[in-house]
C-alpha cells in the first residue's frame, strides 16, 4: 500500500495540487502529496531545518539527521503561515481568473509544507514514541481545520468556478480542463457550496475525525508495541533456527536476555503461525495478535471506531451522499458500493467453497495424527490453519516452507526485484548506503537510473526490518514525486516493511509471503519511479487503481528466471534446484481459498459497515453478525478485524475502499494474461505498453479507458478466478 504523507495532508494536495482524489494511506495518505514545487524554493523565515530547501545531491534529499520532533510545532505553524500567504495571492489577483493564473500557481504552491509533511510521515510512521504521537494528537486536529478552512474559502472556490464555466471557450488543452473539470468537482464534492454555517460544521467534523485518527493510530501502536516472551525453548520447536535466534536477540534488547520475543505484529506472529510445532504457543500467539485493540484497556479502539463511523455518516449527509461509502467512491473506478459489492460476491462463494476443501484435507492429517499417536482428536481451529496448510502443501507437493525458507535471502531478492525492473523497464538501482542521510542506521540507499540513458531517475530508500515505533505492515511512500510543471524533478521513493531481522552475522530469512510483499511494496515504487506527467495534479489515481501496479509486480517473483538467479541458499550460495522450483509453481494456487477469504471478508466487512446510514455503536458485534450473515468459515479470522483495522480507522483513505485490492487483482491477472498470451513474463512489447499507457502517465486521462487502450478491452474476471484456481462458470 502506498503511504505518501500524513493523513491530514491530503487536503492540502487536493487543494494544491488540484486533484479530484482524495486517496492515501494504505492505509494513510496520498498519492498525489507530493505536488509542484518550483525549484528555487524558499522557506519561511527563521532557521528551523524542518522547514529548509533540501540540499545535497540527486536535487536535495531530506535532512534525516537533523529530524527532531520537537522542531516540528514551531515548523508546522510558520509553515501555514507561508501557505496562507500563498494562496492569499492566487485569491488577491486583480486578474480576470484563468488556468494560468489560478490552478498553475496553487499547483505550485505549497512547497515548504509539502517537505515539512514528508518528514512528518516518517517520524510518525517509522521512528513514532510518547512524544511523537502527542504532537500528532494536538496538531493533527490543528492542521486539518486549517487546510479545510482554506479549501473551504468562497473567493478561492469562486476562481475555481470561473475557470470551469468558460473552460471550452479559452483554449485549454485536453490534460488542463481535465484538471478544471476535477479540481472543482472535487472542490464541489467536497463542501465548496454549503452554506457558511454547514461550512462551520464540516471544519468541526473534519477535525475531530484527524484527533479520532490519530487516538486510533495511537492505540494500535500500543498493542503491537507488546511480545509473548517465552522461557523454554523447547516451545519454539518446529521454527527456523534464525528467526529463533532473531526472537532471542528481541528479548535480549527487551531486558530479558535467556528468553525469546515475539512481537505483537504479523511478521513476528506468522511464522509462529505457521511452523510452530507447540499448539498451546500457536493460540497464545493468535489470541495476542488477533485482539489488538480490543482487550477492553487502555488500548482498546471500539468506542474510537464508533465515533469515528458516526462522525463520518453526519459529514456524508452534510455533503448530500447516503452514506460515507457514495461519499468515498464518487471518484473511483467502481463509482458505487453497489459495484464493488458485485465483484466481491463473484468471488466469495468460490472462495468459501475451496476453503471447505482445504479444511477437510487438514482436519484428515489431523485425525491421522491422532490415530497414529501424535498428539490428541482436534478440530482444526484458526490458530491451527496456517501449520495444517503447510502439512497439507507437504501432502500434496512434497513441498515445505522450511525447505524453500533457506532459499529466500531478503538481501538477494531485494537484488532479483531490482533486476526484473531492470529487465522490464531499463531502470536501474546502484548503492549508496552510507553517502545521504537515513532516518535509521539500517535503511539502505540506492540510486535509480536509467539503464540506457544512464539519466538520474531518483533515490530509492529501503527500510527492511520491524523496530519499535515503527507502525506494522507495509507500504510505499514517495518524500518527492516526479514532476515537470515548474522544472523537471526527480523522485524520493521509499519501500517500508517490517521483516524480523536475523541475528548479527546470519543472513536475513523471509517467508514466500514476506517475499510477496517485497515484490508488492516494489511494484508502488516501480509506478512512480517511471511516472512523466506535466502536471502534478494529473499524478493522483483512483483508490481502486492504486493497488494495480504494485500486483502485477508480485508475478515476477515467481518467474523461473528471477527464482534460479536470485533464490539462492544462505549457506552454500547454490541456487534453488530447479526440482524445488518445479514444485512452487505446482503449488501456486495452493491455499487460495484461506487466502481469498481471509482478505475478501475483510473487504466485504468494510463496505458493508460504510455502505449504511444508522452506524453501528457496537464494532465487535457488527463484525460478528456481518461475518455470519456472508458465512465466514469458523476457522479463518478476517486479515484485518475492526479493532486494528488501520487501513479504514488511521485515516479515511481506504475506508469503504479495501475493495480496491480485488478490483486491483481484476486488472492484474488481466494483465498477466496479456504477458502470457504474448510469450512470457519478459515480453517487452507487452512491458512497454504498459509502462507507456498506464505506469507513466498518472491520471492523465480516465484509468479505465487507459485500460482499454493498453488491453483492447475491459478487465476479465475469468481471469482472476483462474489465477486462483476457481471455476469460472
Amino acid at each position: 500500500m502506498p503511504r505518501s504523507a500524513p493523513h491530514f495532508a491530503r487536503r492540502l494536495s487536493t487543494l494544491l495540487a488540484s486533484t479530484a482524489m482524495l486517496m492515501g494511506m494504505s492505509q494513510m495518505t496520498s498519492l498525489a502529496a507530493e505536488n509542484a514545487k518550483p525549484a528555487a524554493a524558499t522557506a519561511p523565515a527563521g532557521d528551523n531545518p524542518m522547514l529548509a530547501p533540501w540540499t545535497g545531491p540527486f536535487e536535495g534529499v531530506p535532512p534525516w539527521d537533523k529530524m527532531d520532533p520537537e522542531l516540528f510545532p514551531d515548523a508546522f505553524q510558520k509553515g501555514m503561515a507561508e501557505t496562507k500567504a500563498q494562496v492569499q495571492a492566487v485569491i488577491d489577483d486583480p486578474a480576470v481568473p484563468t488556468f494560468e493564473n489560478t490552478h498553475v500557481p496553487m499547483m505550485l504552491a505549497g512547497d515548504t509544507m509539502e517537505r515539512l509533511f514528508a518528514l512528518w510521515g516518517v517520524q510518525t510512521s517509522n521512528k513514532s514514541n510518547d512524544r511523537v504521537e502527542d504532537i500528532d494528537a494536538e496538531w493533527s486536529p490543528k492542521l486539518t481545520t486549517f487546510y479545510t478552512e482554506l479549501f473551504l474559502e468562497p473567493k478561492l472556490f469562486a476562481r475555481y468556478k470561473a475557470v470551469y464555466d468558460k473552460r471550452h471557450e479559452s483554449g485549454l488543452n485536453a490534460q488542463q480542463i481535465r484538471i478544471v473539470e476535477r479540481s472543482y468537482e472535487e472542490m464541489v464534492r467536497d463542501g465548496a457550496n454549503l452554506s457558511p454555517a454547514d461550512k462551520t460544521k464540516l471544519v468541526e467534523l473534519n477535525s475531530k475525525l484527524e484527533g479520532l485518527f490519530s487516538t486510533f493510530s495511537s492505540k494500535l501502536l500500543g498493542d503491537e508495541k507488546l511480545y509473548t516472551f517465552v522461557t523454554d525453548k523447547a516451545e519454539l520447536a518446529g521454527l527456523e533456527p534464525g528467526f529463533v535466534a532473531s526472537l532471542a536477540s528481541a528479548a535480549e534488547a527487551n531486558g530479558k536476555p535467556g528468553q525469546w520475543a515475539i512481537k505483537n505484529t504479523r511478521s513476528s506472529a506468522q511464522p509462529v503461525l505457521q511452523g510452530a510445532t507447540n499448539r498451546k504457543l500457536r493460540e497464545r500467539v493468535y489470541n495476542a495478535f488477533v485482539n489488538r485493540g480490543d482487550n477492553g484497556d487502555a488500548n482498546d479502539t471500539n468506542a474510537t471506531i464508533a465515533e469515528i463511523l458516526k462522525l463520518r455518516q453526519q459529514r456524508a449527509e452534510l455533503l448530500g451522499f447516503p452514506t460515507h461509502a457514495h461519499y468515498r467512491m464518487a471518484d473511483t473506478m467502481a463509482k458505487t458500493p453497489e459495484a464493488a459489492m458485485g465483484l466481491m460476491m463473484k468471488v466469495w462463494p468460490a472462495a468459501v467453497a475451496r476453503v471447505k476443501e482445504e479444511v477437510a484435507d487438514m482436519q484428515a492429517i489431523a485425525d491421522a495424527d491422532a490415530k497414529a499417536g501424535n498428539g490428541p482428536k482436534i478440530t482444526i481451529e484458526p490458530w491451527d490453519y496456517r501449520f495444517y496448510a503447510e502439512k497439507v502443501r507437504k501432502a500434496k507437493y512434497d513441498l515445505d516452507e522450511s525447505e524453500v525458507k533457506p532459499y529466500l535471502q531478503l538481501d538477494k531478492l531485494v537484488d532479483g526485484m531490482f533486476w526484473s525492473a531492470g529487465q522490464l523497464y531499463d531502470l536501474g538501482f546502484r548503492e549508496n548506503t552510507g553517502t545521504i542521510p537515513v532516518f535509521d542506521p539500517k535503511v539502505r540507499t540506492f540510486e535509480v537510473y536509467n539503464l540506457k540513458t544512464n539519466e538520474n531517475v531518483g533515490v530509492f530508500y529501503l527500510d527492511n526490518f520491524a523496530r519499535d515505533g515503527k507502525r506494522s505492515g507495509a507500504w510505499m511512500t514517495t518524500y518527492r514525486s516526479q514532476q515537470t510543471l515548474g522544472g523537471e524533478r526527480n523522485v524520493l521513493a521509499s519501500n517500508n516493511n517490517n521483516f524480523t531481522e536475523a541475528a548479527k552475522g546470519e543472513a536475513t530469512l523471509i517467508s514466500l509471503d514476506d517475499a510477496q510483499t517485497l515484490f508488492h511494496e516494489f511494484g508502488h515504487g516501480i509506478h512512480y519511479l517511471l511516472q512523466h506527467v506535466y502536471y502534478p495534479a494529473l499524478a493522483g489515481v483512483p483508490r481502486d487503481f492504486v493497488e494495480y501496479p504494485s500486483q502485477v509486480n508480485e508475478n515476477w517473483l515467481m518467474t523461473p528466471e528471477v527464482l534460479s538467479k536470485y533464490a539462492t541458499h544462505y549457506k552454500t550460495g547454490e541456487p534453488m534446484p530447479q526440482a524445488l522450483v518445479d514444485k512452487i509453481l505446482a503449488s501456486d494456487k495452493f491455499n487460495q481459498g484461506f487466502s481469498t477469504v481471509e482478505y475478501l471478508s475483510s473487504a466485504i466487512v468494510d463496505m458493508k459497515l460504510h455502505d449504511r446510514g444508522d452506524p453501528p455503536a457496537d464494532a465487535d458485534k457488527f463484525e460478528r453478525e456481518t461475518l455470519a450473515e456472508i458465512g465466514m468459515p469458523r476457522e479463518i479470522v478476517m486479515r484485518h478485524r475492526l479493532p486494528q483495522f488501520g487501513h479504514l480507522f488511521s485515516s479515511d483513505a481506504y475506508s469503504a475502499g479495501y475493495y480496491s485490492y480485488l478490483w486491483s487483482e481484476t486488472m492484474d491477472a488481466d494483465t498477466w494474461a496479456a504477458f502470457t498470451e504474448a510469450g512470457g513474463p519478459w515480453d517487452r512489447s507487452v512491458a512497454d505498453k504498459f509502462r507507456t499507457i498506464l505506469l507513466m502517465t498518472g491520471n492523465e486521462t480516465d484509468r479505465a479507458e487507459a485500460y482499454r487502450a493498453f488491453r483492447g478491452r475491459d478487465p476479465d474476471v475469468k481471469a482472476l478466478l483462474r489465477k486462483r484456481g476457481f471455476p469460472t462458470e
